[in-house]
């Protein structure tokens, strides 16, 4: 996710390169450059065996289950636990995919350490939180939670990026975004929210999602690495940070629910691994734009999710002020979508 708009798919899951202005989510939204339908494909890429309408449909459809699959695998494994089976799955997916590939990892030390920071605060930080966040609120309520990552995004790149001037419209869409929080969170009932410390917890997820952004385009932005390469990168520090701080922090568990085991592995696997390579493919053959747009479905699909697969109970004001911050990300995005795109050579492509 770049500094003006993340994927809001489930939490940034992975790192782009490099990640313009106008993309916003997801994981996990995301970074991504713009890249035409039209244009050649990248060398070496397959042609593609699903049509991109489909692979859309399913690219919101993993982001948005992930909050339900987070919600279950809690039920067996503490939050750590969680974030770190999530992680070091998704890590194992697109590691094994670029020893298929033949592409390997970065090997700068330098960069190494921005990968640590970026996954610090795309990966370990804000799966944690949402982890936590969902031993006290909905999984419906932290997937509209994180549909203000593209907000935080762009409120911190106009604040820390030299020269990121905000437009009009991107103040205007701020200011509609957290006047959205404000609704969902009901604040005229004193934060009708279940517990607002985890709907605090959701949005704080969120904004070190922003955080991360910002630091991926002031840092890592045109780095010479695959986008694939990358995420493996991002993924494979993430999981090492996390298994570091994990055994201190929990006790190891001592069953494994074949249900809430089978959920950390598809969350892992699929919501964290395989999200990244179908948008890697969609961004390729649809274009950056039309990629872009499935961060707008991932909280309606987790919103569904938890009331119909979990009898999740939703007041009034939640999805109506997810209605109001995904329509403030949209206004934000206005501006930058009509600028003239920035050159990029033809294999930098987003992740989530």
């Amino acid at each position: 996710m770049d500094s003006s708009r993340p994927r809001a798919g489930e939490e940034a899951t992975s790192l782009p390169c490099p990640a313009p202005r106008s993309s916003p989510h997801a994981a996990p939204a995301a970074a991504v450059h713009r890249v035409d339908p039209g244009a050649p494909q990248h060398p070496g890429a397959s042609h593609p065996h699903l049509d991109w309408r489909v692979r859309f449909g399913l690219l919101a459809l993993v982001w948005g289950l992930s909050f339900l699959f987070v919600k279950i695998s809690g039920e067996a494994f503490a939050p750590l636990q969680v974030s770190l089976g999530r992680v070091a799955f998704g890590a194992l997916a697109l590691l094994a995919v670029l020893v298929v590939r033949r592409q390997p990892l970065p090997r700068a030390g330098l960069l190494w350490v921005h990968l640590a920071v970026a996954a610090l605060l795309l990966n370990a930080v804000p799966f944690t939180l949402f982890a936590y966040s969902e031993e006290r609120i909905t999984s419906a309520l932290a997937g509209i939670c994180n549909a203000t990552t593209p907000l935080f995004t762009l409120l911190v790149a106009v604040s820390a990026l030299p020269g990121e001037r905000p437009h009009r419209n991107q103040m205007a869409g701020m200011a509609l975004g957290f006047a959205g929080v404000l609704v969902v969170f009901g604040i005229w009932n004193g934060a009708d929210v279940g517990d607002p410390a985890g709907a605090g917890m959701a949005l704080g997820a969120a904004a070190s999602m922003g955080v991360g952004w910002v630091y991926v385009r002031r840092f890592v932005t045109g780095c010479g690495h695959s986008a694939l390469s990358l995420a493996a990168a991002q993924l494979t520090a993430g999981a090492v940070e996390l298994a570091l701080v994990t055994p201190f922090l929990t006790s190891a568990p001592t069953t494994f629910p074949a249900a809430q085991t089978l959920s950390l592995l598809i969350l892992g696997a699929l919501g964290t691994g395989a999200a990244f390579l179908i948008q890697y493919g969609l961004v390729r053959d649809a274009g950056v734009t039309i990629a872009s747009m499935v961060t707008y479905l991932v909280p309606v699909i987790s919103t569904l999710a938890g009331v119909i697969v979990l009898d999740e109970a939703l007041n009034w004001h939640q999805p109506m002020g997810a209605v109001v911050i995904l329509a403030g990300a949209a206004l934000s995005q206005r501006t930058a979508r009509t600028a003239a795109p920035p050159r990029s050579a033809p294999d930098e492509v987003p992740v989530e």
